[in-house]
């Protein structure tokens, strides 16, 4: 008979993106709440950090009333901390808490960490003090109020302190040497040695057996964050990553196995249902055919092939490289059936919507001469220094009017306030035909998942932990039919990957209608299988298996 896991009473989770909108984790962590929310109602609390201060924040709804009697003695222990609720589906408790004040104690804390962990905080630099600052203050919180709860209880309650990402490894290690009651989480979401690795254009996957964390960490000055990293993995109850690609790089990097792989889920409740649905994905083309129209002073009409590619501005790591690569190729492709606008959709270092863009949409009228600079919708600061801007102006792709395939950089976070398309990123992900992440390094791989909930084919690579999970739902390597194309990509294969992307694109603009109804009924078909339903398996394992670590430990503790 199998032994009944173990549950908690309550969750506490922190992450840097907790009400803090950067990158996938927020995706990750927001669409997770609703999840949890029905299983544990009000049991689950994020941590996140306070920027808001008193200005109102569109991500978090303060709330007086909630933990009304913790927060008074919060406040006497000097935590400055708001509480309320994070205002996605499922509406959890979040705490964001201010870190500022412990700056002044910084070289205490991180001599504590030497002592007690070994953590090398003297090479830190950039964001790792902030981070870090943020980390120790959550797990203050939540020392505190588990105190308060089992106080409330009159018991000792069964809870699971859940760390995401370096940033807030301090707090992970703080709260195992202070409250040892408390079961510790501690999820990577990359390694930050990985990621540098990748960035720093040295190949990751051929040689990763041969690296040595700890040395690599020294030569590409990643030594604070990786060492925090590294022995929060060793002393967490339960090391978690989001991919076996991730797995791999754990045990090579970090010299420590995960003992589970949270991969990451969806909620779709935000996806419009059909007759909705279709109205979004008409208005998000008409809007960004007119965009591309008034900057390009030509007439694309609704046949236009509509392909885009996102996430964050890592030009190698995302495969943005590759992207314009295949489009530069598609370009000369003489089985391309279709005009193609191609959309990098990447938050850059961007200054300023273009007055001119703004003034030919808000007048309507056609042109039929393009606007200078026709292949960017927001002037940038570092114009000269753009990596996309550079690659685009090195292969002469300057969107002239004798192009099939015009391609437009979208240099900004589509939260419907840019001042060009003025749509979210979800309102115009529907509007595309096929999206194209062909990532050299992504642990899981959100932007794919996004696209195949909203029936959108993709194409991705077996390089993201999605791509591989894909392979592994299809039984084979996935095919445009299948609803994604993966692409087996390795370190040295760029080339190929561009003309396999080129080659994808030009077929996908012969296709007939039923064809393509058929790739986008199995692109939705396959994200149903990655909602978090499913999913979340994986993570009540994880609740199991530090909480039995966690029972052990007070039982010695009691017998000592």
């Amino acid at each position: 008979m199998s032994k009944k896991r173990l549950a908690p009473d309550y969750i506490f989770e922190s992450s840097w993106e907790v009400c803090n909108k950067v990158g996938g984790i927020y995706t990750v962590l927001s669409t997770r709440a609703k999840t949890l929310q029905e299983q544990f109602n009000d049991k689950v609390i994020f941590i996140g950090p306070d920027f808001w201060k008193e200005n109102e924040s569109p991500y978090f709804r303060e709330e007086p009333s909630l933990l009304a009697e913790w927060r008074w003695e919060a406040h006497d222990k000097g935590l400055k901390v708001r509480v309320g609720r994070w205002i996605v589906p499922g509406e959890p408790i979040a705490i964001l808490v201010d870190f500022t004040p412990y700056f002044e104690q910084k070289n205490a804390i991180y001599t504590w960490l030497w002592q007690n962990y070994q953590v090398d905080s003297l090479h830190a630099y950039g964001d790792y003090d902030e981070a870090s600052m943020f980390s120790y203050a959550a797990g203050l919180v939540v020392e505190s109020l588990y105190h308060y709860v089992c106080r409330q209880s009159n018991t000792d309650v069964k809870a699971i302190y859940q760390a995401n990402e370096w940033m807030c490894g301090l707090g992970a290690l703080y709260i195992n040497n202070k409250v040892p009651q408390i079961a510790t989480i501690f999820t990577t979401h990359a390694t930050s040695i990985g990621r540098s690795i990748a960035g720093n254009q040295k190949p990751l996957y051929d040689y990763l057996f041969a690296y040595n964390g700890d040395q690599m960490a020294e030569e590409l000055n990643m030594q604070s964050k990786h060492s925090i990293e590294k022995q929060t993995a060793w002393h967490v109850d339960c090391f978690t990553t989001v991919s076996d690609i991730t797995a791999n790089e754990c045990v090579e990097l970090l010299d420590k196995p995960v003992d589970v792989v949270l991969p990451n889920g969806f909620d779709n409740s935000f996806v419009p249902k059909t007759a909705e649905f279709n109205k979004k994905r008409k208005a998000a083309r008409k809007k960004m055919l007119s965009v591309a129209n008034a900057l390009l002073g030509e007439d694309l009409d609704d046949e236009t092939l509509i392909v885009s590619t996102s996430g964050r501005y890592e030009f190698r790591n995302k495969g943005i490289d590759v992207f314009v690569e295949a489009m530069n190729r598609l370009l000369r492709d003489r089985d391309l059936k279709r005009k193609v606008l191609a959309f990098i959709v990447v938050p850059g270092w961007v200054g300023e919507p273009r007055k001119d863009l703004q003034e030919r949409l808000a007048d309507g009228r056609r042109y039929d001469t393009p606007l200078e600079v026709p292949q960017l919708t927001h002037w940038l600061h570092n114009m000269g220094h753009d990596n996309v801007l550079n690659m685009m102006k090195f292969y002469d792709m300057h969107n002239s009017h004798a192009d099939n395939v015009k391609v437009i950089f979208l240099p900004c976070y589509l939260d419907g306030q840019d001042g060009i398309l003025n749509l979210t990123y979800y309102d115009v992900v529907l509007g595309n035909d096929l999206c194209i992440y062909p990532s050299y390094y992504e642990p899981w791989g959100y932007t794919p998942l996004e696209a195949v909930a909203f029936k959108v084919p993709c194409i991705t690579t077996d390089l993201a932990g999605f791509g591989l999970w894909a392979n592994k739902v299809f039984g084979h390597n996935g095919e445009l039919e299948d609803g994604v194309k993966v692409i087996h990509r390795t370190d040295y294969n760029y080339s190929e990957v561009a003309d396999i992307i080129k080659d994808t694109v030009a077929r996908f603009s012969s296709l007939h209608k039923p064809q393509v109804d058929e790739c986008r009924k199995h692109a939705e078909a396959l994200s149903k299988k990655a909602l978090w339903k499913e999913f979340i398996e994986y993570y009540y394992e994880a609740y199991d298996i530090a909480l039995s670590k966690a029972e052990k430990r007070i039982t010695t503790l009691k017998a000592k």
